[in-house]
């Protein structure tokens, strides 16, 4: 391997068995993790378009959301939770979830970039886990969504402010430890997605592809969920689809900790008591999909070979 793979990766060249068979790395998990995390995050700060032009989308939304239709939705977002509600509060979980999903999206838009430019066919033959490559990557990721939720988080504040006055704490009724899960919330949620966008990256190994593939997931599945108006307040057959809708549970869990109450209209849960009847059954749905869709990542990784992306 060249110098600069080491450089890049933090590894030594490769070994092989007798069998040909790729050694694992002297680094060790938690060290393979860390080299990439930081290579991502050197490039993040080099490049920072990146994390601004996928945090515009969501600002954007939320601000001509709540503009366009804060006071037709006004009604029906009061009447769904109970009690007098502004849209903005109950916009804001959305984005935040919305934000993570952009993110998360980009992820696999980096890793065909690293397929392009060779990167990638380097980590392949250097003797790196396959899972630390997954994971530094999408600590990255997560990295950057916590930035750019929290971001999120304040100008909705500020937009509640210029609309109503409110407090603090008439914004996020659990407090500041309601706002620290709505960005865990967000960060669970973003897991499986960067598993899909960069299993479609190693699939499809064309960023144009990559970027049409996730986007035909990603603004479908957005709009058939609970993001911007109840899910009673839709037509029945996208009910079925929300109630199947891994953003519906994103969303629904944020929106819990936004309220302080339970907001989940897509199954029937009595068990835990107030929020907690939203938070469990979402928390849950979204940490198994995290544990499959990221094992069929790394599986992807594993599976992959240098003359697979040449």
């Amino acid at each position: 391997m060249s110098a600069e793979t080491g450089s890049e990766t933090g590894t030594e060249p490769a070994g092989t068995g007798a069998a040909g068979g790729r050694k694992t790395s002297g680094n060790g998990f938690a060290r393979d993790t860390w080299i990439v995390l930081k290579r991502w995050l050197i490039k993040t700060v080099r490049n920072p378009f990146v994390m601004t032009s996928s945090l515009l989308n969501p600002i954007v939304f939320l601000v001509l959301f709540t503009e366009v239709f804060g006071g037709i939705t006004q009604g029906t977002v009061s009447q769904s939770l109970g009690t007098e509600a502004s849209y903005v509060t109950y916009l804001v979980p959305a984005i935040a979830i919305q934000t993570a999903l952009i993110a998360a999206t980009t992820s696999g838009i980096g890793q065909v970039d690293d397929i392009e430019n060779g990167m990638f066919e380097k980590m392949l033959v250097s003797p790196m886990h396959r899972g630390a490559v997954f994971l530094g990557k999408s600590l990255s990721e997560i990295i950057r969504i916590v930035a750019q939720v929290s971001i999120i988080l304040a100008l909705g504040y500020v937009l509640l402010y210029l609309d109503t006055g409110a407090s603090p704490g008439e914004y996020v009724q659990t407090g500041l430890l309601g706002a620290v899960g709505i960005v865990l919330v967000a960060i669970l949620f973003s897991i499986w997605f960067t598993a899909i966008s960069n299993v479609v990256a190693l699939i499809t190994r064309d960023q144009e592809s990559t970027i049409i593939a996730v986007n035909v997931l990603q603004f479908p599945l957005l709009f058939l969920s609970s993001a911007f108006v109840p899910i009673e307040a839709l037509p029945e057959w996208v009910q079925t689809i929300a109630a199947l809708n891994p953003i519906t549970y994103g969303v629904d869990a944020a929106r819990a900790l936004m309220f302080g109450q339970d907001v989940m209209t897509v199954l029937e849960v009595s068990a835990f008591g107030g929020m907690w009847n939203t938070l469990v059954p979402a928390l849950a749905v979204l940490g198994a999909l995290d544990l499959v869709l990221g094992a069929v990542a790394v599986h992807f990784l594993n599976s992959a070979s240098s003359s697979d992306v040449q």
